[in-house]
């Protein structure tokens, strides 16, 4: 695990800076603390900070071929690297080291572009092939390891892990992108490709890009995507039976380290799940680690111990106060660009308890998206029943008038806010899971944005985010539709982005079992009434599970990994949140409107509505600005 970055002279042979590379470098410096270097030729140069998990003596980088025409910076890890160097030494290849990073180069040596077919693990790379004058680099397909990239002015490409890596270059203008900015308010992080900035992108997962030197940077070529068939032909025992066996192969495949290695428990149903098939699989107990919370309501401790005491797991537990609000400024400077998922803050806080014992953690990330575990789901088939049930044209006449008489209840759960659901049953299919995904909701966002922001929005919405995946998803069944929309936007933009700033903020490194590939393929040929049934989320994987976990750790109410933002922002927050909204950076920018963000303080700290998410949105973008030094005069300009 690592953190990668470098820049290519896409125009000629020019010699990069010594002192620029050296400074994007170190700006990644908690990603790999054990080892840094740097590699300069003309016209290219590479950084690496390397966190030492496989191959500890011989596994440096940046990486070469036998004559050094190809070059390699690497982030992540390759876990059938094995298997793939037995395959390249039937062709001929000689390996100096055991690492997975020679396993790539030999890989591009023998199969060109294609080596990301033969790959299977969490990955981001680059590759300078002299020979052939070109720069290469690739993404996993889930997403789990995040690449930024854009080009300069003067003709630089840079790239780095983290945005802040590009930004330590000081060749790239500060430009924000009022699409991003949309689209943040609207989901509560900025979905790929984009970034905050005009002129910088993500490589999206499960993509490549081939920059030829000489040559218009052209568009990521699309390399892998999950397909949802729903078509085979298997009962209900035997679907448990091998979702058991490709969890344990998942598994298994995650547990190669020459490092202190555990897992994240949480209580809920995937961490147990991963934690348990890594007890079967190794004879020493597993170090496992658990966040706890003061307030009871957020608090699932309980039934972590249930799992930690069935396997007898090295298991500690650390509470944290409900009033753990101090990282508000060290987040923005974490995540580089605005983010408001609150469960940053505890997430950080378990990989930062994880770090004190182990240096690998195993996760249960991913498995609510391809497994059918939201509740949202259930919500969701519930109105695509009703929108089924009548013509979208009567839909909008009957239920659109009711939705906007109807009183807002955003207090009452979500089942009884007949506003809410008359509004989802007013539109399509895909309009309806955007407006359930968004953290401020239209109309709120319209009023929230001033006249001169929407202006250079030029009619934009963060929808056709969800409509430009929705073309490509190739399935009509509800289900699987939304299962899509989410692997290709919440669980790469939301949860891959937080699980690994917040864990390479202290250098450790977190593996994904229920996000290896062709676990996710298997899984998407599954007919969705073995994911989601009646009220049954997760269906199969609970029945599954039912050998391996304890009754109430599989059918209990789903709790998440919550923060009371409510309570904070009427009590301990509040001054705070005052003085950023009407007087901070965001307050200056002119791009929101001052009195929508007096009433949305006012209703909250009365208590007549609750804008927690709203308010933290606010709160977490006026923090960007502040750690990005974008003053109101920058700001301005900027837009």
């Amino acid at each position: 695990m690592c953190g990668i970055t470098g820049l290519f002279d896409t125009r000629g042979q020019r010699l990069p800076e010594r002192e620029r590379l050296h400074r994007m470098n170190e700006s990644q410096h908690h990603r790999g603390p054990d080892e840094g270097d740097l590699h300069i030729e003309p016209g290219v140069g590479f950084g690496h900070r390397r966190l030492s998990v496989i191959d500890i003596a011989t596994g440096q980088q940046p990486i070469f071929n036998d004559d050094k025409s190809v070059a390699l910076v690497f982030n992540g890890e390759v876990y059938n690297y094995l298997e793939l160097m037995d395959e390249l030494r039937g062709h001929g290849y000689v390996f100096r080291t055991k690492s997975d990073s020679e396993a790539i180069v030999r890989a591009w040596e023998h199969w060109g572009e294609d080596c990301v077919h033969h790959l299977r693990g969490m990955f981001a790379f680059m590759i300078h092939d002299r020979r052939r004058d070109c720069l290469f680099m690739a993404r996993d397909r889930m997403g789990v390891k995040p690449l930024h990239y854009a080009v300069t002015e003067d003709g630089w490409l840079l790239f780095g892990s983290e945005l802040k890596s590009l930004m330590a270059h000081g060749g790239l203008r500060q430009e924000i992108d009022p699409r991003a900015v949309e689209a943040y308010f609207a989901l509560g992080y900025v979905p790929d490709p984009w970034t905050i900035y005009r002129h910088a992108q993500k490589l999206a997962p499960g993509h490549r890009l081939l920059v030829k030197r000489g040559q218009p940077l052209g568009e990521p070529q699309r390399y892998w995507d999950v397909k949802f068939t729903l078509d085979a032909k298997i009962g209900e025992e035997e679907a448990a039976e091998e979702l058991r066996r490709r969890l344990t192969e998942s598994v298994k495949l995650r547990l190669k380290a020459e490092v202190p290695l555990g897992a994240f428990l949480s209580g809920g149903v995937d961490s147990s799940a991963v934690v348990a098939a890594m007890a079967q699989l190794d004879g020493q107990p597993v170090n496992t680690c658990s966040i706890g919370f003061d307030d009871p309501k957020f608090n699932e401790t309980e039934f972590a111990q249930m799992v930690a005491d069935r396997y007898h797991t090295n298991h500690r537990t650390e509470t944290v106060s409900s009033d753990d609000f101090g990282l508000v400024d060290l987040l923005a400077h974490l995540y580089d660009e605005p983010y408001a998922d609150s469960s940053a803050i505890p997430t950080y806080r378990v990989c930062q308890l994880a770090r004190k014992h182990v240096t690998v953690a195993l996760s249960g990330d991913g498995g609510d998206e391809s497994l059918g575990g939201y509740r949202r789901y259930r919500l969701h088939m519930m109105e695509e029943r009703m929108r089924r049930a009548f013509p979208l044209a009567l839909r909008r006449g009957v239920f659109g008038p009711l939705a906007r008489v109807y009183p807002k209840a955003d207090w009452a759960p979500r089942v009884f806010r007949a506003k809410t659901t008359f509004q989802a049953i007013a539109r399509n299919s895909v309009d309806a899971y955007f407006n359930t995904m968004g953290l401020v909701r239209d109309p709120l966002r319209q009023q929230l944005f001033s006249d001169g922001f929407k202006r250079d929005l030029q009619g934009w919405h963060a929808s056709e985010v969800f409509h430009h995946h929705a073309r490509r998803a190739g399935t009509d069944d509800p289900l699987a539709l939304i299962q899509y929309l989410d692997i290709h936007t919440y669980l790469p933009g939301d949860i891959n982005t937080k699980v690994d700033r917040a864990s390479m903020a202290h250098s450790l490194e977190v593996r994904e079992p229920l996000m290896d590939h062709p676990f996710v393929e298997w899984i998407a040929t599954l007919p969705s009434d073995l994911k989601l049934r009646g009220p049954e989320g997760k269906y199969i994987f609970k029945k599954a599970l039912e050998p391996m976990l304890p009754h109430d750790v599989l059918y209990r109410p789903k709790m998440g990994f919550a923060v009371p933002l409510a309570r904070w922002l009427r009590g301990p927050l509040r001054e705070q949140t005052r003085q950023a909204l009407q007087q901070g950076a965001l307050a200056q920018t002119g791009w929101f409107n001052p009195a929508t963000i007096a009433r949305l303080l006012d209703q909250h700290e009365r208590g007549a509505m609750d804008h927690a998410q709203p308010l933290w949105a606010l709160l977490m973008f006026d923090a960007f600005l502040r750690n990005a030094g974008l003053g109101a005069a920058t700001a301005r300009a900027a837009a």
